[in-house]
């Protein structure tokens, strides 16, 4: 077809001359490795990487959404995704921009920094998820909308129902209806909870720093009661032991309430104090994400611009504060075996007399009193700094949980494993045959596989287990689905399922009616 006919005006030619062709010398300003996400004025860059946060934002658009923060003229794309990541996170969102900026240099200065710390308290703490606490005699079941069932014990008021009868069914608490509760912690005749608002709630036994069977204190609470004493702290965790109260900050500090008689949390206090202090010392300025409370002592896992770190304090008895002596230590320390062994370490667990942590490689390792074959080394002999446990080098462990020389471990495709002292059935090792039934009480000195949960076909994702030393342990396994089940004492009805005639504990796991997902 003829262009001239077809309407469409015709291209031109122009007869160019030819022109010889100079090298041009390329400086060195322009080599693409000095470029960065700031961009300046060198010819080449992208002219919109001047101003990255134009970028993302031009990208939320086009894909329909909405990023959760102004244009930044001064952070590059990857800080940019890191605090539009951290703006989505219940915890952050009521922040002022001081307090920002103040968790921002608490954890080295940038965003993704804090991201990090983030992620790693939702890693090891269930925060904001389904979860279940085996206190001492009594329990505790948090859906996954933040509702709570209590049941068992309740001596001293601490299922929160306004009464002092047991309950072996799960009872929900009526009185936070309106409150969702992301975390809770149990001790002897006490239970403590906490909102997404940071608010503490406690009931039971009114003291925070009395022994398992001291004093009941001035009076007892049967009811949820915001702790006054904390309400200008935004607190995200808290921790139980015995003589003392713990409770973690949305910045990732400490506080302890009580035993600071001779300084053993680094403050003098009361036993009946209800003030908060906050733990002095080395993690004054280092973030925590998780914390851990046994018999007399207190683990912090620490979040840092080298990694993560282990601080221990308090009673160093069987050598459970990890430093190779069984010394007391009156402010935190650094637990220096990790480095050693070249491990992460991701969650910590405290129990009464020993401690474990998972690293991120899935490693599980041991420390303190080694009886009954707790720290799963095949003896019953005490190790005074962490040990990695041999016997689970096939498995990449997730998460760890203690009790009263007990341990468990569950892997990363939902396997449980046990060892420790066999009491009260609750290791879950049970053999249907009549002969073997004696042995639902042997210890176990190595990792055993619980198969009685293996033939559930369901992933486990937390166990809890009973860290006391006075009461008969029991043990929840919760599931993906959020499925619940129990094994271990039953007499006060904290496992939530009914038992037979005379029976005092069930020695297999039983579904727990009750949906936390």
């Amino acid at each position: 077809m003829d262009a001239s006919t077809s309407g469409t005006p015709s291209i031109q030619y122009h007869n160019i001359p030819d022109q010889p062709i100079i090298p041009v010398p390329v400086s060195p300003s322009y080599n693409r490795q000095t470029r960065h996400c700031f961009g300046d004025a060198t010819p080449g860059e992208f002219p919109l990487s001047a101003n990255p946060s134009i970028v993302l934002h031009a990208t939320c658009s086009f894909f329909r959404q909405p990023a959760h923060f102004a244009p930044d003229h001064e952070l590059c794309l990857s800080e940019l995704a890191a605090l539009d990541m951290c703006q989505k996170r219940a915890i952050f969102k009521p922040m002022t921009l001081e307090e920002r900026e103040k968790l921002k240099l608490r954890c080295g200065g940038s965003w993704k920094l804090v991201l990090r710390f983030f992620l790693a308290g939702e890693t090891c703490s269930r925060r904001g998820k389904c979860q279940a606490i085996a206190g001492p005699g009594h329990s505790i079941a948090v859906t996954s909308n933040g509702s709570v069932y209590t049941f068992g014990s309740n001596s001293a008021g601490q299922l929160g129902h306004g009464t002092t009868e047991e309950e072996s069914q799960p009872r929900i608490i009526r009185s936070l209806a309106s409150i969702r509760i992301i975390h809770a912690a149990a001790g002897a005749g006490r239970t403590m909870l906490i909102s997404d608002s940071g608010q503490v709630y406690s009931f039971g036994k009114d003291s925070f720093g009395e022994a398992e069977y001291g004093v009941q204190g001035s009076q007892q609470v049967n009811t949820p009661q915001i702790v006054e004493s904390l309400k200008d702290i935004f607190v995200v965790q808290a921790a139980i032991g015995n003589f003392f109260t713990a409770v973690l900050s949305r910045e990732g500090r400490v506080y302890t309430f009580s035993w600071g008689n001779e300084s053993k949390l680094g403050h003098q206090t009361e036993p009946t104090d209800l003030e908060p202090r906050p733990l002095l010392g080395p993690l004054e300025n280092i973030p925590v994400v998780q914390i851990a409370a046994g018999y007399c002592y207190l683990l912090a896992l620490a979040c840092q611009p080298s990694g993560m770190s282990v601080y221990s304090v308090g009673c160093g008895l069987g050598g459970k504060l990890g430093h190779g002596s069984k010394t007391d230590e009156k402010q935190p320390r650094l637990i220096e075996q990790f480095q050693t062994l070249n491990l992460q370490p991701m969650v910590v667990a405290a129990g009464a007399w020993h401690a474990a942590v998972v690293g991120t490689d899935g490693r599980v390792c041991t420390w303190g009193w080694g009886r009954y074959g707790c720290l799963g080394h095949g003896n019953e002999e005490c190790d005074s700094v962490p040990k990695v446990v041999e016997s689970l080098s096939n498995v990449k462990a997730i998460h760890v949980a203690t009790g009263d020389y007990t341990t468990f471990v569950v892997s990363d495709d939902g396997d449980v494993y046990s060892f420790g002292c066999g009491e009260s059935s609750s290791l879950g090792h049970y053999a249907a045959d009549v002969d073997a039934q004696e042995n639902r009480h042997a210890n176990i000195l190595r990792p055993a596989l619980v198969t009685s949960l293996k033939q559930m076909n369901e992933r486990v994702v937390q166990i809890s287990l009973t860290n006391s030393i006075y009461w008969n342990a029991h043990t929840f396994a919760l599931t993906e689905t959020g499925k619940l089940y129990a094994f271990g004492a039953g007499d006060k009805g904290q496992l939530g399922v009914q038992l037979a005639a005379n029976q005092t504990e069930r020695p297999t796991p039983e579904r727990v009616e009750l949906d936390l997902g």
